[in-house]
């Protein structure tokens, strides 16, 4: 009869230990199970080279969110980037979205310049003005070549 007592508690003891772990592996993983506390906006850019999924989104250099997905825009033939930005962070319709890269060749990640407009943007909403990286295997090919004045 103890035993059964004893091994009760230390099945449950086991399995509290069990969640305490996943739930500390999904909160230091940065993973969202439920889809966290974000809205979603897209960006369009002429070209998003070397941005990859789960990049940070910051502005002035605060982590603000993150990359949810690349794709091809079908219509304009433009990359279509899907930001996750948390909520409580306002940005302005007319923000503008680059792409950089953190340190000389660092992981790029997608810098947003809030703007001053009076209207916000909503959740599904486009940023327009985008900037996209600067190519330096074109530039150094374009100084090698003599082409660059």
């Amino acid at each position: 009869m103890k035993h059964g007592k004893i091994e009760t508690a230390v099945g449950i003891f086991v399995l509290i230990g069990i969640l305490c772990s996943g739930y500390l592996a999904v909160r230091l993983g940065r993973m969202e199970l439920l889809g966290g506390d974000f809205y979603r906006l897209d960006a369009m850019f002429n070209s998003v080279s070397g941005l990859k999924k789960g990049a940070i989104v910051e502005i002035s250099g605060v982590a603000v969110g993150r990359v949810a997905g690349i794709s091809l825009d079908p219509s304009s033939q433009m990359a279509r980037v899907a930001l996750e930005v948390k909520n409580g962070v306002s940005l302005h319709d007319d923000a503008i979205a680059s792409v950089k890269t953190s340190g000389l060749i660092g992981d790029k990640y997608v810098s947003i310049s809030p703007g001053g407009s009076a209207n916000d943007l909503k959740s599904g909403d486009t940023i327009i003005d985008t900037e996209s990286p600067l190519d330096i295997e074109a530039l150094i090919g374009k100084y090698m070549v003599g082409s660059v004045k």
